[in-house]
């Protein structure tokens, strides 16, 4: 039974490493080619039209919604982080006591 469920945990963890290594490349493909479309955009009328900002803003919409999806909307100021920077800052309170 205890096997049963480290094998599970260890699948879910490793569902959710597949889930950011997904967004993760495909933040970067979202980046690439919106750079590439605006080469081709600056190439072909010089900015007069910058035609490649409707791809980004809508592809965009796609990678934020993947990435809230991920990591969750209060992924930076959840109650996760509070305690994290809580600890962060105990621990450097402690560091510069040593120190006097």
């Amino acid at each position: 039974m205890e096997n049963l469920e480290k094998e599970n945990k260890y699948l879910k963890a490793k569902e959710k490493v597949e889930e950011r290594k997904r967004f993760y490349t495909n933040l970067i493909s979202y980046a690439g080619f919106i750079i590439f479309l605006a080469f081709i955009n600056y190439w072909s009328n010089k900015w007069s039209y910058p035609w490649f900002l409707w791809a980004a803003f809508g592809w965009g919409i796609g990678v934020v919604v993947q990435g809230v999806k991920i990591f969750g909307f209060n992924s930076f100021f959840g109650k996760d982080w509070e305690e994290r920077k809580i600890k962060e800052f105990m621990n450097e309170d402690k560091k510069s006591e040593r120190w006097k």
